[in-house]
């Protein structure tokens, strides 16, 4: 497994764990920069696909943090959760922000990691009601 890579079953389908995340992240609040539909992406070509799903969410006051502390670390920005089928469940993964910001080896972004690990975690726990 990926250094860093949070994975977790989803006790709901693929569209209603979307549609909780987006909530979730809107609650925090967290705003939504895109949501990449797989499946529908797939589907206008003529191909089924399980669920595969991205949503990638981020905020304004963040990326300016970023961007003070390391402009090139502006790449790594929105954070992604992928939301996909594996074994006859829907999962949820994202990589831990801290993980995502610590090759920049700035204590800025270590800081921000370690607060939007605690975001992500919130947004997955409310979305998927442990």
């Amino acid at each position: 497994m990926t250094e860093g890579l949070m994975q977790t079953a989803s006790p709901y389908g693929c569209d209603e764990t979307v549609e909780r995340l987006k909530a979730a992240a809107a609650a925090v609040p967290m705003g939504l920069v895109a949501h990449i539909n797989g499946q529908a992406n797939a589907a206008k070509k003529g191909l089924a696909v399980d669920c595969d799903q991205i949503l990638e969410v981020f905020r304004p006051d963040f990326a300016v943090r970023v961007w003070a502390a390391r402009k090139e670390a502006g790449l790594d920005i929105p954070l992604r959760l992928h939301i996909y089928a594996l074994g006859g469940r829907t999962m949820v993964a994202y990589r831990r922000p801290s993980r995502v910001f610590a090759p920049y080896g700035h204590p800025d972004l270590d800081v921000l990691g370690a607060e939007l690990d605690a975001i992500f975690t919130g947004i997955i726990e409310r979305a998927l009601v442990f």
